[in-house]
């Protein structure tokens, strides 16, 4: 009987230890599962943190590589019309040496008017080189006030003037594509 005894306790504790291991062995595979859900939890959102970042970054950079080019932009500008100021100094010597020329082009000494040209080509060939443009407009174009000024209105002396330029009354000059001082102009009514 003892023998029947053992045997049995021994049975029921195999069947104890059978019952629990299934009970352990779904714990295990329970926290195991919960172990890698946590993992996947915590790697999307590594993820997810690496890709706001990752965008970020690219926007940073690309916001960077316009001010470059801004800032490149603005300085060719500034390079381009540095001079502008002193430019727009001596336009109007320039204009008197246009004056001058036509004033002492009526005279009769030939060796003034060629000292007067000579200084007046090598003013102009200085402001050439230097950017500056004249605006060319002449009488009979059309008036554009994108490109000239209006100073007044007369009567058109033909039917082909009317709305047209009459008369230009002073020169205008651009430094690169920039209208430093617009041609001012008489139009026709």
């Amino acid at each position: 009987m003892k023998i029947k005894n053992i045997f049995k306790n021994t049975t029921q504790m195999n069947t104890d230890n059978t019952e629990k291991e299934p009970i352990e062995s779904a714990n295990e595979n329970a926290a195991n599962e919960i172990e890698t859900a946590e993992e996947l939890s915590v790697e999307a959102q590594l993820q997810e943190d690496l890709a706001k970042e990752k965008d970020k970054f690219l926007r940073l950079f690309a916001e960077f590589e316009n001010y470059k080019k801004r800032t490149a932009k603005e300085r060719i500008d500034l390079f381009r019309t540095a001079n502008q100021e002193v430019l727009q100094a001596l336009l109007p010597v320039l204009d008197d040496f246009d004056r001058a020329m036509v004033q002492i082009a009526k005279s009769e000494d030939e060796l003034l008017l060629k000292g007067v040209e000579l200084i007046h080509e090598k003013l102009r060939n200085t402001l050439v080189s230097k950017g500056l443009e004249q605006v060319e407009v002449k009488a009979g174009d059309d008036f554009n006030a994108d490109f000239a000024e209006a100073i007044t209105q007369i009567p058109a002396p033909s039917e082909a003037l009317k709305g047209k330029i009459v008369d230009v009354v002073e020169k205008g000059y651009k430094l690169g594509d920039k209208i430093i001082r617009f041609p001012k102009v008489v139009i026709g009514n």
